[in-house]
């Protein structure tokens, strides 16, 4: 009880104290003349809203940052987009230019040939090194018929197998069942190119005493009767001994199969040559 009484009197001696100070402040003024009590409760008052500005203001950089940056993003997203939508335009351009160009190189070499031909695009490809074809968009509406001479600007494709009304298959020369005369430009000796299924030819019956160099163009002899005379198959790759009678004669092909879209189908007769000068 003693102790609860001077706990109380301690508490009321230090409220009658605080009254007296804030009593004797409110009539003490300052050197501004401003009531003391009033400068200290501005100024601790005043302490609490700098403290709330200084908060407040930060969480207004705070929300502003991350708005901005959100927007940004936004913005960032939008711009991969937009130049995602040009490179895939840039890429339909290039491609409309590039196909373009190869229809111009097909119609200047079409000119150039004394024989009649028909255009056609490639529409399928063989899938296994077995059977090397390609399906072209012509058939036997168009007046295509089998064994009709397959070619491109760049050289020999195939021959006509199988003709369809509206599409046919050509056995293209790098197939293993296929079989070309052939000759050697600059010295005139003569073979045949037969198929390997593989990106190169062999060409075969080559005498041992012919006169054959790695770098000679080899083109068709019409002795065939399917392709006209004077028509580029390739270039001689290697050149080897062979058997004592005959060459072994590798050569590559001009004519890059499997970047073929375009083609010509001859329909002239083989006993019509190309060109005096024959294709480049």
């Amino acid at each position: 009880m003693a102790t609860d009484f001077r706990q109380r009197t301690a508490v009321l001696f230090i409220a009658v104290m605080l009254g007296h100070v804030i009593l004797i402040s409110a009539q003490v003024n300052s050197r501004g003349g401003v009531p003391l009590l009033e400068v200290v409760t501005f100024g601790a008052f005043a302490e609490v809203q700098r403290g709330a500005a200084g908060f407040t203001g930060g969480f207004r950089g705070f929300w502003s940052g991350y708005v901005n940056l959100r927007g940004v993003r936004a913005e960032n997203e939008q711009l991969k987009q937009q130049l995602g939508a040009l490179q895939v335009q840039f890429q339909q351009e290039r491609a409309r230019a590039e196909r373009a160009r190869q229809l111009e190189r097909l119609l200047g070499f079409q000119n150039d040939l004394k024989i009649e031909t028909l255009p056609a695009g490639v529409i399928g490809a063989g899938s296994t090194t077995d059977f090397r074809v390609i399906t072209i968009d012509r058939g036997s509406r168009n007046g295509v018929v089998t064994n009709m001479a397959v070619i491109a600007p760049t050289g020999v494709v195939g021959r006509v197998v199988t003709p369809t009304p509206h599409a046919s298959k050509v056995q293209l020369l790098i197939d293993r069942n296929a079989a070309v005369g052939a000759l050697v430009e600059r010295s005139r000796a003569q073979g045949i190119i037969v198929g390997r299924g593989e990106d190169t030819v062999r060409m075969d019956f080559v005498a041992a005493t012919a006169d054959v160099k790695v770098g000679d163009t080899i083109v068709t002899s019409g002795i065939d009767g399917i392709y006209p005379k004077g028509f580029v198959l390739g270039r001689v790759e290697d050149v080897a001994n062979g058997n004592g009678i005959y060459k072994a004669v590798r050569v590559r092909p001009t004519v890059d199969f499997n970047q073929l879209e375009e083609v010509l189908v001859v329909k002239t007769p083989s006993s019509h040559a190309i060109t005096e000068e024959g294709p480049s």
